[in-house]
């Protein structure tokens, strides 16, 4: 297995005007990247800049957090030869792409979808968010820091300056690296980035980690077709796997999360979230997690509920819509 981790540089529109930041809202201007081999040695690396060809002007932000000028990227390379030579040199077989937070494999295929290029993937790419693992690995495994913030913590040397592709690629490898030595079981703590959904239901996305079951749908046309699937609305036991009957139904206190709370007889309470998402091409897909809970966090989901059931029955008497 070879670590791809790897970091990109975007711009974006300078005005913010709709047509622009609607065709492609982040233009890849560079691109950096380490190959770790399976027990996080360095093995290569990989940087070039990427000439423009939607956004012509530098943003004033991106300018001055990158110290880079446009002059400088009509040097660099179109955006298809670019990651052409990218993509291979990550090479084909047993690969794990690594990114520090969840945003550039998905940029990645954003901007190669709007040169054409074939896809990494026909669905969801497994992937290692190493913001995610440090986190797991060394604080409350809920919180994201900066990338600089854990190089310190770490006490790893800055070598380099930070905020460039290569730059952000390298440390970010460091950390992998120590991750890997000294926190190895945190690397089963895989995410998936869907700019690509699962193409079907056989291909629908459904893992186990220690201590919560994640789903990940197909697409769907709405928000009520994909409520009317048995899979998503399902409340199962991720331990024994046994089908469980609701105690709490689905309920959302804002129109975006959805609750319900389920009863395992030998496992005792699990919450259920959805998070309705919707995908690149405006279908609507699920986000479902499942998680024990204690019985104090089980009254907290119950007394949760009744309140959003009270606001309801109040906007239903003074005739007004509930909106969460």
């Amino acid at each position: 297995m070879n670590y791809i981790v790897f970091d990109l540089e975007w711009n974006q529109s300078s005005t913010g005007l709709e047509e622009e930041t609607t065709c492609l809202p982040f233009e890849i201007i560079e691109i950096g990247a380490v190959k770790l081999d399976d027990n996080g040695v360095g093995i290569d690396t990989f940087s070039e800049l990427v000439k423009p060809a939607v956004y012509r002007e530098m943003n004033q932000a991106t300018g001055r957090l990158l110290q880079l000028q446009m002059q400088e990227l009509e040097n660099g390379s179109p955006f298809t030869a670019a990651a052409e030579r990218f993509l291979e040199w990550c090479e084909a077989g047993e690969r794990r792409f690594c990114t520090w937070g969840s945003a550039d494999l998905t940029e990645l295929q954003r901007n190669m979808k709007f040169y054409n290029m074939a896809p990494l993937a026909e669905g969801p790419i497994a992937y290692l968010d190493v913001q995610k693992l440090f986190s797991i690995a060394y604080e409350d495994g809920k919180s994201r820091r900066a990338l600089e913030h854990a190089v310190d913590f770490l006490k790893l040397e800055k070598e380099i300056p930070f905020h460039r592709a290569y730059g952000d690629a390298f440390y970010t490898a460091k950390i992998l690296s120590k991750v890997l030595k000294e926190k190895p079981d945190v690397l089963k703590n895989v995410s998936y980035d869907v700019f690509r959904l699962p193409p079907d239901k056989k291909a629908e996305i459904r893992v186990q980690f220690d201590n919560y079951e994640k789903y990940i749908s197909r697409g769907f046309a709405d928000r009520a077709e994909a409520f009317e699937d048995r899979e998503v609305v399902a409340s199962k036991c991720y331990l024994c796997h046994r089908n469980l009957r609701k105690k709490i139904r689905w309920f959302t206190p804002n129109g975006r999360n959805y609750y319900c709370l389920a009863y395992c007889e030998k496992h005792g309470y699990l919450k259920g979230k959805i998070r309705v998402r919707k995908s690149m091409d405006e279908k609507v897909y699920i986000v479902k997690t499942t998680k024990l809970i204690s019985p104090e966090e089980a009254m907290g989901l119950r007394k949760r509920s009744e309140n959003v059931k009270m606001q309801q029955k109040q906007h239903r008497i003074h005739g007004k819509p509930y909106l969460g």
